[in-house]
């Protein structure tokens, strides 16, 4: 995959005097379409998200992609994730391409406040931060996962700060103040929830609702049922609810409902195996269950109560629609797969493009196509999804004509997918001049040695089994302009294996430095946990500052080692930090 370049685009016209909506945009964290009360699941109660159908707009069928960072990329572009880069969830392939233009650059360059607050998963170091995209705040975190909920390590625009109470709440209180602080002007708030994604944490409150509950609704294979981690998930779905709840009375109390519209969905199919309707599938998957949503929308002032949307809608159709129901002119230069739904939310007719399209579904070697009446899906298999939503009978036979034509569009969008999508040749960019904080950690390194990561799943990930002068920690990066910088390095030491000298080099540039704080922590998150994790642990970090460095603009290794190790071992790894001085 080629670099790609930042591209500046003309500002578009600030708004005027004329009225544009406020908008919110609520997206969780492996939530299926089933765990909501208003799909008619009965096993938990999510009122105030029930309520954005019953005062606005719903859609039957609502198409995202099977896992987290691509359904992301194509809510921020209207552009399927593979034209942007973005094919894995970790170590940089969950990058959006530079050159794609945001929701977020399109709603400020119109003159919104634009806020974000939670899981991005779209890049972590500038110009791939959301600061970078169009997000004047950020709160949260950048990763595709964090291993610990309560009052774990955050970061507000680049600088570490500790979160305060379980997530999810924090992320709504930063979100509400956000809100009231620019409520004279339009303001656009992305609130991405990280619920309910495993470590599968929850307030008491929440979990005392299910632990002994009778549930009564159950996957369509019962067997394969994780009772713990079930509940676990049905909690955390009532406080995403909670939550939502607080962000409505909000609106309310500061005259702001009937003039914000608020949209809520998911980001892929349940992460477990818990009732869904029946469907076919879970997060991961192609199927109608991988990656069917719910889409809600409310805007008393212009969208009738409970209208029904049959036609339909898909991630990459949302970016177009908000920008024309809030008369917002779009920036990009690249022509959109998406197509507003804003009609069809009026309670107008839809374009015959609209009403006659094909949604792709494409997750590394998993691909399906779905047309109005049928599903092909990645084993090549047709199903009439009107007479068969669950996807038992392969109708192939019955209907040739209409499998041919769905393989042959299927098989062009898959070429044209992975032209777009190409090899991935990105370094890490690091010291970018717009921002003066970057976050390098170990999610992002190659541990040379003996020095071993903590979970085979690298986004809230450690390194430790540091041993020998031999071991190493390398980053692949772009300095992207030079200058002096602070170090900070985030870890743990037992007092035993204190006094270690410590070597960042990069180029000619070599920084030393030593070891000279104990820092012991436990593995953190176990206790917290409601269902057992697959997940890293975590722990509590300590910040050292290693010196400061010079680093030359361009391409080279990063590499991080110890010189001198008096004990055991040196440290438990978790990031660097560097400020531009």
């Amino acid at each position: 995959m080629r670099f790609l370049c930042l591209v500046f685009f003309a500002l578009a016209p600030l708004l005027s005097g004329a009225s544009h909506p406020n908008v919110i945009v609520i997206l969780t964290d492996d939530q299926g379409w089933g765990d909501l009360s208003v799909s008619g699941n009965t096993n938990l109660s999510t009122p105030h998200i029930d309520s954005l159908a019953a005062d606005g707009a719903s859609f039957d069928r609502f198409y995202v992609s099977p896992v987290c960072s691509p359904t992301r990329a194509e809510f921020l572009t209207g552009r399927y994730h593979q034209r942007g880069g973005v094919y894995s969830t970790s170590a940089g392939g969950e990058r959006l391409d530079l050159d794609e233009v945001t929701i977020g650059d399109t709603f400020k360059a119109a003159g919104y406040r634009t806020g974000a607050f939670g899981k991005w998963h779209n890049g972590m170091q500038y110009p791939y931060h959301p600061n970078g995209r169009g997000f004047e705040e950020f709160y949260g975190f950048c990763s595709g996962h964090w291993g610990n909920y309560f009052s774990p390590m955050l970061e507000h625009n680049g600088t570490i700060v500790s979160g305060e109470g379980f997530v999810v709440d924090d992320f709504t209180d930063k979100a509400i103040s956000y809100i009231e602080q620019n409520r004279e002007k339009p303001f656009f708030v992305y609130l991405p929830y990280n619920t309910p994604h495993s470590p599968m944490q929850v307030p008491d409150e929440f979990w005392d609702r299910f632990e002994n509950k009778e549930i009564v609704m159950r996957h369509r294979d019962p067997e394969k049922e994780d009772d713990l981690h079930l509940r676990a998930a049905l909690a955390m779905c009532e406080n995403i609810d909670w939550n939502v709840g607080r962000v409505l009375e909000k609106l309310n109390e500061l005259n702001l409902a009937e003039d914000t519209i608020v949209m809520y969905f998911c980001d892929n199919g349940p992460n477990g195996y818990r009732w869904n309707g029946g469907m076919a599938g879970r997060k991961g998957s192609t199927d109608e269950g991988g990656v069917r949503s719910p889409l809600l929308i409310r805007w008393p002032a212009k969208i009738k109560p409970a209208t029904r949307v049959n036609t339909f809608g898909a991630a990459i159709d949302l970016l177009p629609t908000l920008a024309e129901l809030s008369g917002v002119p779009l920036m990009s230069e690249k022509p959109l797969d998406g197509k507003s739904l804003a009609p069809l939310i009026m309670g107008k007719e839809a374009a015959p493009v609209v009403n006659d399209r094909l949604i792709f579904s494409g997750w590394k070697t998993k691909y399906s196509v779905r047309s109005p009446r049928f599903r092909l899906s990645t084993e090549g298999k047709l199903y009439n999804m009107i007479e068969d939503p669950g996807q038992y009978n392969d109708v192939s036979a019955e209907f040739p004509e209409e499998h041919a034509t769905l393989a042959k569009q299927l098989k062009r969008w898959k070429s044209e997918m992975l032209t777009e999508l190409g090899e991935d040749t990105r370094p890490f960019v690091i010291a970018d001049p717009g921002h003066i904080w970057t976050q390098i950690p170990a999610r992002d390194g190659v541990p040379q040695g003996n020095i071993k990561r903590s979970n085979k799943f690298p986004n809230d990930s450690f390194f430790s089994n540091w041993v020998s002068t031999e071991d190493s920690i390398n980053w692949e990066v772009e300095v992207a302009e030079g200058g002096n910088f602070e170090v900070q390095l985030f870890y743990t030491c037992d007092p035993g294996n204190l006094g270690s000298t410590l070597e960042l080099s990069f180029g000619d540039s070599i920084l030393k430095g030593e070891v000279t704080k104990a820092h012991a922590s436990p593995l953190l998150g176990r206790e917290q946990d409601r269902s057992r994790r697959v997940e890293s642990y975590t722990q509590d970090w300590a910040p050292m500052t290693l010196g400061t460095i010079e680093l030359e603009a361009g391409e080279g290794t990063l590499s991080l080692k110890a010189t001198d190790i008096p004990g055991a071992e040196v440290m438990d790894f978790r990031l660097l930090m560097l400020k531009r001085l």
